[in-house]
């Protein structure tokens, strides 16, 4: 808005000095200032923000890199800037630092920005990478016993009672389940970490799509994290287009007949109520 009325400075001061009725609103040169440098301020944010309210993909695991490039690049104090320019800079880096300092919010995006290929390690604090890695192994762990696969299952248990073969007697020793988890767990960890990083605009959901032969239980634990959405945006989307779905007139749909009704506008984007007119009646 402020982007748009900038732009259009003259006209509007053309139109309001034509009316003696509106001509004390034209902008003096103060709230010119003023609007410059707010939007000098703000208009760098609009990209990150429509980004982070994407709902087609990933978008946890850019929190990361989006609080890193803003602290450090987008809000950094330039030599050009007003002095409101700055402060409001300040303000939002004051703003994010404190809503993203929670520790379990942080830990959260650590998580989701080291199982998305594309970042891994990049943007964790280098002290907290070893704890972040121990919390990845637990989960690994529990979802390794909960689904109990062949290779990590506990040992022992089809031999019926009284019956041995002869070659049983020779058999060896194996290591306990416990151990043999923990290194097929620490194996596949370490390969990923290994394997390079991939470019930025690839989509880590076809990358582990790929890969899950190779990894997988850290597959699993991806899908867990990624796909949490960085911001309530698709949420209140739905809201929004189930509100024009299910109106006071509307009020019989059923909870199915609504699903699909979402379902096609998220898809097209569009008005799609005229296709609705009867169903009042079911």
């Amino acid at each position: 808005m402020v982007d748009r009325v900038l732009e259009q400075s003259k006209a509007l001061t053309q139109v309001l000095s034509d009316d003696r009725k509106t001509r004390h609103l034209v902008p003096t040169w103060q709230d010119i200032d003023v609007l410059e440098s707010i939007n000098s301020a703000l208009k760098p944010l609009q990209e990150f923000t429509d980004i982070l309210s994407g709902e087609e993909y990933v978008s946890v695991s850019y929190l990361k890199p989006v609080l890193y490039l803003l602290k450090n690049t987008t809000l950094a104090a330039k030599e050009e800037d007003t002095d409101l320019t700055k402060t409001i800079k300040s303000k939002i880096i004051a703003y994010l630092e404190k809503n993203y300092n929670d520790p379990e919010t942080q830990e959260l995006l650590d998580v989701a920005s080291l199982l998305d290929p594309r970042f891994k390690k990049d943007y964790i604090s280098p002290e907290n990478v070893t704890r972040i890695e121990d919390r990845v192994r637990v989960e690994m762990e529990e979802i390794a016993r909960t689904e109990k696969r062949p290779h990590v299952s506990d040992t022992g248990a089809t031999e019926k009672k009284g019956l041995r073969s002869v070659g049983s007697l020779f058999t060896k020793q194996t290591p306990s389940a416990a151990v043999r988890v923990e290194a097929v767990i620490d194996a596949e960890l370490n390969s990923y970490l290994m394997v390079p990083v991939i470019t930025g605009e690839s989509d880590p959901l076809a990358w582990w799509k790929i890969h899950t032969v190779n990894f997988p239980i850290l597959s699993r634990l991806a899908r867990k994290y990624l796909c949490v959405p960085a911001t309530s945006s698709p949420s209140e989307r739905l809201f929004s287009a189930s509100g024009n779905i299910v109106t006071c007139e509307r009020a019989c749909l059923k909870p199915e007949m609504v699903d699909i009704f979402c379902s096609e506008r998220r898809s097209t984007n569009g008005p799609i109520l005229s296709s609705v007119g009867g169903a009042t009646d079911d």
